[in-house]
């Protein structure tokens, strides 16, 4: 006698076999989506927000037991500044999206010996990492920066860049290296003394903009001019209103 199928009902109560495997690549993926969508929120947050510090701020904060440090808009930082700091510093910030292609090409033909990162780069680094030059960070950094490209404005990094950056041992940003350095505020720098500040980056602590080395006086000539340039062929367009 053939033996009766078991009823719909009775297969529906059956238990599911587990499978370890598809267990953990579930839970991995909804990890990751939820990792994903925080870290978009915490991107996004300071394209509108102000960051109170960095990371490196903190750090030296604690070794020194203070730093200078005060937010100021880009309102409020002459236009020479902003343009000095990407001839200094990215004269394609304008072009790229986070990565400057041909910098990354020399610097490799010429064996790593000079930086390719861009300013995008560096404000990943300094807002979202920390310092030092491993793998890890390294990727990090890669991920994150054209995240950044996409949801700020250039004008938004640059802004981030000039006050988060460091000129000087415990003195960050744009507003404390202008009275720092020359006694006024970011807004009242000229176009040589924004060129100082530029040209000691990114070795602040080996510089001075206020009393500049042959080295620092040089740099800072070429990157005025390099100011100039920009603003007159349209490469500082994607920040200046």
């Amino acid at each position: 006698m053939a033996r009766s199928k078991p009823s719909k009902k009775a297969q529906a109560k059956a238990p599911r076999q587990f499978r370890p495997v598809r267990w953990l690549l579930r839970w991995a993926f909804r990890i990751g989506v939820v990792a994903l969508s925080l870290g978009l929120i915490w991107i996004s947050w300071f394209a509108v927000f102000n960051p109170g510090s960095t990371p490196y701020m903190r750090d030296e904060r604690k070794r020194l037991g203070a730093v200078d440090y005060q937010w100021v808009s880009m309102a409020d930082i002459a236009p020479v500044m902003a343009r000095s700091a990407v001839a200094a510093e990215d004269a394609n910030f304008c072009a790229h999206w986070g990565f400057d292609m041909a910098a990354i090409r020399l610097a490799l033909e010429n064996g790593g010996a000079r930086g390719a990162s861009t300013i995008s780069q560096q404000v990943v680094k300094n807002l979202f990492l920390w310092q030092g030059r491993s793998w890890t960070r390294k990727a990090l950094e890669a991920g994150i920066t054209p995240i950044v490209e996409t949801l700020w404005s250039k004008r938004r990094i640059l802004e981030v860049y000039l006050n988060i950056a460091e000129f000087d041992q415990g003195v960050f940003g744009v507003d404390a290296a202008a009275h720092h350095y020359f006694g006024v505020t970011p807004a009242k720098l000229s176009a040589t003394q924004a060129a100082r500040l530029a040209a000691i980056l990114p070795n602040p602590k080996e510089r001075s903009a206020s009393k500049p080395s042959n080295f620092v006086r040089t740099r800072s000539n070429s990157i005025r001019d390099g100011a100039a340039t920009i603003d007159r062929d349209g490469r500082a367009a994607c920040f200046q209103q």
